[in-house]
């Protein structure tokens, strides 16, 4: 069973993206509109019970990158998708670094979005 934290300030965005993932790939979402309730919720797992993590980079409090950086530090090695609307060098460059498995240009396709988490998820 595919499982995805989704984390995105925008609430129509969110709710759009997991629309998306329970209609088109049949997926658990865990939707966060906030990153601090997710950055916790995300401490708080492990490869048996998240598939998956989609963030937008551009958020208060902790920023996409951040909850990346978060989740490695706590062995949640995991597939993470960034979110963002300008992939600027030095933000792939440290994304890839620490290990993310792709990028999600804005404004999203939510065909794009289903064959990236396939491509991500090996599905």
């Amino acid at each position: 069973m595919l499982s995805v934290a989704v984390i995105e300030d925008d609430l129509v965005t969110l709710d759009i993206i997991t629309n998306a993932l329970e209609t088109r790939l049949g997926a658990t979402v865990y939707p966060f509109s906030r990153s601090k309730v997710a950055r916790e919720f995300l401490l708080r797992q492990n490869a048996s019970t998240l598939s998956l993590v989609i963030s937008d980079q551009i958020m208060p409090t902790y920023d996409g990158l951040s909850l990346l950086k978060v989740c490695r530090a706590a062995q949640l090695n995991i597939p993470f998708l960034l979110i963002t609307a300008d992939p600027n060098r030095k933000l792939v460059t440290e994304a890839k670094q620490l290990g993310v498995s792709g990028f999600l240009a804005k404004p999203l396709s939510m065909d794009k979005l289903a064959a990236k988490v396939n491509a991500v998820i090996g599905g």
